[in-house]
């Protein structure tokens, strides 16, 4: 089990990794923050099931088990105020978005 939990583990690192290469790729705030709030929900969620694994079923995975679920339920819900946030009080962000200095359109 050992084995299978180690497996997980580097799955959640390379899905992650993976991720925060996307992260650099948008170029849009809003993309940004849905990439970063999928690497946060599901690398970190692989990676505590790949612990949890490792350890066997007991009080310690039972704790690993609760973070998982604020973890499910605080990342999106955060990632959606954050968004929120700065579309409401944009002030000109969206210009600044489109034209970022690039020399683009």
């Amino acid at each position: 089990m050992e084995i299978v939990g180690n497996v997980v583990v580097i799955i959640g690192a390379v899905f992650t990794s993976f991720g925060v290469v996307g992260l650099f790729r948008f170029r849009d705030f809003y993309s940004r923050i849905l990439v970063s709030a999928k690497i946060d929900t599901v690398g970190v969620i692989t990676i505590i099931i790949g612990i949890a694994l490792k350890h066997g079923f007991g009080f310690f995975t039972l704790k690993l088990i609760l973070i998982v679920l604020l973890v499910l339920i605080l990342n999106p819900l955060t990632a959606h105020i954050i968004a929120r946030s700065a579309y409401s009080s944009a002030g000109g962000l969206h210009d600044e978005l489109e034209d970022d200095g690039r020399g683009g359109a």
